[in-house]
Formats: C-alpha cells, structure tokens, sequence
C-alpha cells in the first residue's frame, strides 16, 4: 500500500504564516497537521474564553487558512489541527463560514470530550489529553478539515493514519510507529534544523517543514519537501525524539511506545527511516492539564555598571529591605546576574543586571507600593541607578499541574495523583471523559475506550556498553562530542542528551550519570534527577523534577521552558578523551 504522506505548518501558536502554503505547494502530501497547544497555551487561551465565552480556539488559524482552503480542497490535502484550544466546535463553525463565504465545498468535523473545567472548581482550563481515534472517525465519514482541543500532539498523526490504514485500538506496534513520527513532526522546524545543537552543519536560516512517509506496519521515513531549507538526518530526529520525554516507555491515550526499541537509519540526503517501534497498551488513566491563576507577580530589573558591583547590590537589597517588611510578599527572589566584564568598551558589557522578582496572592502587595519604592532610590542610591523598565502595577501569573482521571467516567479518587485540596483543583463529583468525534454532517460519534490498559511502569536498565579504553584526556565542553536538546513538561525539565558515535557513546553512558549531572547543572543538586539510557539512540535523558516551579506560566526560573538547559550543559567542562576530540 502507498504510503500516507503526512506534513506538519504549526508547532506553536505563532508560527510562521506561510508555512501552510508552503507545504500545500512545495510537493506530494495527504494530510497537514497544525500543532498550536501547548501549556501556557491553554493558559492564554483561557483568559481569551474569560473575557470573551465565543472565544477561546487560535485566532490567527482561519486568517492562515482563508488563503489556502481553496488549494487544499483542489489538491485534496486534508487538513487536521488542535487549533480548536478550548473551544474546537467555535473554531469549526467559523471554517464553515468561511468556506461558505469562499463558495469552497468543504466537510469540516470537530473532536470533543476533553474539557473537564467544569469538574475542578478554581481553574481557567482543565483538559484531558485525548487520543487520535476521534480524528480517524471524522476523517473516514470524510472531513476535509477536522478541528481539535486537546489531544495529544502525536494524536494529529496517529489519528490520520489509523483512518487510512484501517488500524484498529489493539494495533500497539503500529500506532507506537505513528507516535514516534507524530512526536518527530509536531514541532515543525525542529526536525528539519531549527534549534538544533550541531546548526552549523547546514543552512538553517529559513528550515522547511518536515514530513513523515507514514507505512501499513507503522514504520516512516522522516523528510522534507524538496529545495526548502534546513536538514533532515539521524541527529535532528535524535533530537525531537528525546524532546520533552522521559522514559523508555512514551505513555499516551492510544498506546505506550517503547522509545528504547527505535531504530534510526539514515536512508538518503534529508531521509530518516523510523523502524522496529513497540507498542504496548495504554496506562488506565488519562493526563488532564489544569491551568489556573497563581497570583500576582512583579519584576524590577537594575542596571550596576562599572566598579563595584556586588557593593552596589548590596546597597539596593538593603535599602529596599523596609519595603519589603512593610507588606511582605510570599516570595522574594533576588538575583544578581553578572555580565559585565572588566574594563569594557561598551557601556552595555560594563554592565550586571539585579533582579528583583516577587510574588503574592494580593496584588497590592507586589503592586504600585513596592514598584514606587524602587523608583524612589532613583536619585537616592548606587552611583548610576538605573533599571531596564519602569515597574508596573503587578500581573498575573499562571500555575500548570497535571492529575489523571480513569478512562470513560470512573470517579476522580482512582487517579493517579489527587492535587492539594487547597490549590482548589479536586473535583467535587466524578469526573466523566466522553472522547466524541462530531462528525460533518453532525451526527455525534462516541469514541470507546481501549479495551485494553496496563499500568505505567519503569524498565530495567539496559546493560551499559563496554567503556572505552583508558588514554589520555582533554578538559573540553561536554557539546564537541555530544547534543542535546531539553523541554519542559509542567514544573520538570528532560534533557536528552545524545553521542553521535560508538565511541561517545560508550564514553557518555559512563561517564554522564545523574550525579554528574548534578555537578554539571548546580540548580538540581537538590532535586530528583533520573537518568534513562536509550542505547538504541545513543541517548541518555534526564528527567529534573521541580526545576520550573509551578510550571512556565510561573517563570520560576531565567528560562521558564528549560529551553537552552541541554545548550548550558553542553556548554560545561568535564574530562573528555582525546580520542574523541
């Protein structure tokens, strides 16, 4: 059987406009995906659906889709996407309008079920995680355009496949296939050399949009449309593999995928083959993401230039002390970020940045109070005061946590995990997930549970390779014989960190253990921190818990979403061996 060719034009919210024509134009394809939901998404999402109830799905995706309908309709390319956000049946009923408008005769269906907020009192948002059944049930009474909340990100293309191969829920292997592909191409451009550890190794300035050669056994080829920009090889789908996972086991609504039975073959210039991926049943749980306000937050951010830095911080702290003390917010965070340099040549690199970040319930107390405190050393303090901005009134900030309810209406107690009572998330009645495909013509399509489940559970460790050969060795950075890329998941961060030899490897998994590390990346010293081997990827993941507080939402930390945690850890020194530089 043909193989379905399966393209991805969004990876977040804001991603570039042309992409969907681009994709449309730039070659063969039979179904483009759009991923736009991620946690601090449904987070905006949310305070959209307060001020406005119609609101609440992506805006920006019919203005992206009034210039392409007509193209896609013509070239029969279906279109699947989560644009939907929390309100996937509005976002439907405006593409009708518009097709209507266009005189465009397109089908379009929605998947609903997942929006459970009204079960957890105190949230802007909770949302189950759905699979992509409900997509294939739309897509085989013959949408052209099918509309999503919140599935999984693999759900856009394990959903299309299963329609067009007539997979059915028991099918693990093939729909772990699929996953693996729908992980790779969810992010757009970072399997095709966006954000990539090793860029320089092709242009990158402009990366098309990848694409996966979807096969009946559920293996693919990873690729791109010809004469677009970026890369495709072993190493960027090593990378996206490991972004924002944790385990062997890749647990979602459909199937567990065994990410330590994925097999990588490089096929041809900018063609990777996906193979040998095991499925097994789903966990009995759902994931639901809940989003509500954590309170109020303000920042002050002053500028120490020259000489005597760390007296002039010391000043700051102490003379803002009083204001503190009058009305103490429940946190106070301050940080002295050091970048200037001596003797500079510009008054910029002269410079070190003080960070005041505080927090509270009350917004008065991180309000106007506090900010105009800080204003008033202006003429009163360190020897060129200045800050980056003029501080404001306080804003909210929000907070992300993860539950998991039973599939299909069990009560809320035989989760998982059960939220704090105070935090106002636990549900006061059972809680009742009904996955429904919305077909084109309305009729409403109740998607079943899987008949089978099993527990999550950890596996044992492979054994470890043979270590390399003792020899000299170079203090060097950790990145000239390895890449990484990292990604947040609620409060935690992974890091997925990668060899690109035999060698490297065989030194890495030695070498590159979680106390290392700890002692590598000083924030996690206090912190759990596993260690995963996937000797099939050559790959070590990190999982970091409580890295980003409450989520990213919180900014908790400089880099709320663990973005550039691996490039800071390539970025370290350790004793590599010589033989490897």
């Amino acid at each position: 059987m043909k193989p379905l060719r399966i393209g991805n034009f969004s990876g977040f919210y804001g991603d570039r406009s042309d992409a969907l024509r681009e994709m449309l134009t730039g070659g063969e394809v039979d179904v483009l995906t759009g991923d736009y939901l991620a946690e601090l998404t449904m987070l905006i999402l949310a305070r959209d659906r307060l001020k406005d109830p119609s609101a609440g799905y992506a805006r920006t995706f019919p203005r992206r889709l009034e210039d392409c309908l007509g193209l896609a309709h013509e070239r029969g390319v279906r279109i699947v996407t989560n644009a939907g956000g929390l309100n996937p049946a509005g976002l439907a009923g405006e593409i009708r309008r518009l097709a209507d408008r266009l005189g465009i005769p397109v089908r379009v269906a929605h998947v609903e079920g997942d929006d459970l907020t009204a079960a957890y009192p105190g949230t802007l948002a909770a949302h189950a995680y759905l699979g992509g059944f409900g997509i294939a049930e739309c897509l085989r009474a013959g949408a052209d355009v099918v509309v999503t909340g919140r599935v999984t990100d693999a759900a856009l293309v394990t959903g299309p496949a299963a329609a067009h191969f007539g997979w059915r829920p028991d099918d693990h292997d093939r729909l772990a296939g699929a996953v693996a592909a729908g992980h790779v191409l969810e992010c757009g451009t970072q399997a095709t050399g966006g954000n990539y550890a090793f860029f320089g190794e092709g242009d990158v300035r402009r990366p098309g949009f990848p694409l996966a050669e979807i096969h009946a056994d559920g293996s693919s080829v990873i690729t791109k449309h010809p004469g677009t920009g970026g890369f495709v090889d072993v190493g960027t789908v090593t990378a996206q593999l490991l972004y924002e996972t944790g385990g062997a086991r890749y647990a979602g609504p459909d199937v567990t995928a065994r990410l330590d039975t994925v097999r990588l073959v490089q096929e041809g210039p900018d063609r990777v083959r996906i193979e040998g991926v095991r499925g097994e049943a789903p966990p009995p749980a759902l994931k639901v993401g809940l989003n509500r306000l954590g309170g109020f937050r303000n920042e002050v951010v002053f500028v120490l230039t020259g000489l005597d830095i760390e007296a002039k911080a010391a000043l700051v702290r102490e003379q803002l002390a009083d204001a503190l003390a009058k009305s103490p917010p429940s946190e106070v965070r301050w940080e002295l970020v050091r970048t200037d340099r001596a003797d500079a040549d510009t008054e910029e690199t002269a410079s070190a940045l003080l960070r005041l970040v505080v927090r509270d319930p009350d917004q008065q107390v991180v309000g106007r109070a506090l900010s105009g405190a800080a204003v008033e050393l202006a003429l009163a303090s360190y020897p060129g005061f200045h800050v980056l901005a003029p501080p404001g009134k306080g804003s909210p900030y929000g907070v992300f946590e993860d539950v998991y309810v039973p599939h299909m209406g069990a009560p809320h107690g035989a989760a998982t995990h059960e939220p704090a009572s105070d935090m106002g998330t636990v549900p006061t009645a059972p809680v009742s997930v009904s996955h429904v495909a919305v077909l084109h013509d309305g009729r409403r399509v109740p998607v079943p549970p899987p008949r089978e489940t099993r527990p999550l559970a950890g596996v044992p460790d492979p054994a470890l390779p043979e270590p390399l050969p003792p020899g000299p060795v170079r203090r060097a950075p950790l990145g000239l014989v390895a890449g990484a890329r990292s990604g947040d998941k609620g409060g935690n961060a992974n890091v997925g960190v990668w060899a690109r030899s035999e060698d490297a490897w065989r030194w890495l998994a030695h070498t590159l253990t979680a106390d290392t590390f700890r002692r590598l990346v000083p924030e996690s010293r206090d912190l759990p921190v596993t260690r995963h081997l996937l000797p099939n990827l050559r790959a070590v993941n990190f999982v970091v818990e409580g890295i980003l507080g409450a989520g990213v939402a919180a900014q908790a930390r400089f880099d709320p979403q663990a973005k550039a945690l691996g490039e800071w850890l390539r970025s370290r020194h350790l004793d590599i061996p010589e033989a490897l530089l």
